[in-house]
């Protein structure tokens, strides 16, 4: 009987690998078909020595497939739970500026109720536990700002504060409430995804008004713009600068650990 020599030599190959590992071969594949053991292989006619060893590669064969489709799907898996935990993790950097947001609003509202009552030891517990509060002695003013500031505390009318503060900066620019302004107006910006304007707003708090509390946050939030866009150069010189200048703020904090993410 004639057998051609790539056949043999194909035999020759797997007859090593399997003299390499002995193990008995029961489960072929999707045919259902079965060879008994590796003696099956070195017993009977070539002709049955070679269906044997092609059911044995056969088998070897779909169970490395097996194995790595089961390896791309942990694989997967393992990609998609690290995505959701960043996410998550940035979520609760944005609860944590909002509550930050929200504080510093109740303490500046409480100290214009004290000074206007001329509470001055209520006062200086309050200038202890925090920094000072300017507040304006225009009705009208205060009165828009309010307005603007309640629609977000409030009433949670988010699209509807934002032309309140574009409206109050147009008409009270020079105000004692610009940089917070300007900063709610930019959050509020931020959280429908517009960067454009909510960088413009920021980049106002940081050069217009150097000395403001809301610099570092306002530096922060750059740097979460420049991360959206990719942008990982300017995201660490945004988040640095609130570090090195801004070193005991919870802003800093903040900026600290996405360095450390993005390094």
């Amino acid at each position: 009987m004639t057998v051609k020599k790539p056949l043999l030599i194909a035999m020759s190959l797997v007859s090593a690998g399997v003299l390499a590992n002995p193990a008995p071969v029961t489960e072929i594949g999707r045919s259902g078909r079965v060879a008994s053991s590796t003696t099956a292989v070195a017993t009977g006619s070539v002709e049955q020595r070679l269906a044997a060893l092609e059911r044995v590669v056969e088998a070897r064969a779909e169970a490395q497939v097996r194995m790595q489709q089961q390896l791309q799907i942990l694989l997967d898996e393992v990609s998609e739970l690290r995505g959701v935990t960043e996410n998550h993790s940035y979520q609760l950097d944005e609860i944590v500026q909002r509550q930050r947001d929200i504080y510093q609003e109740i303490e500046r509202r409480v100290s214009a109720v004290q000074g206007s009552a001329g509470n001055s030891t209520a006062s200086s517990a309050a200038a202890a536990s925090g920094p000072a509060v300017t507040v304006s002695g225009n009705a009208s003013e205060n009165d828009a700002y309010e307005r603007a500031v309640n629609l977000v505390l409030k009433d949670r009318r988010f699209d509807a504060a934002i032309p309140e503060f574009e409206n109050f900066l147009r008409t009270y620019p020079n105000s004692v409430y610009a940089p917070n302004a300007y900063f709610w107006l930019g959050q509020l910006l931020f959280n429908n995804n517009d960067n454009a304007k909510a960088k413009t707003s920021f980049e106002r708090v940081v050069t217009n008004f150097p000395d403001s509390n809301k610099v570092a946050d306002a530096l922060l939030k750059l740097g979460q713009i420049a991360e959206r866009q990719n942008d990982k150069a300017t995201a660490l010189t945004h988040y640095r600068k609130v570090v090195s200048a801004h070193g005991s703020t919870t802003a800093a904090r903040l900026a600290k650990e996405r360095i450390d993410a993005l390094k």
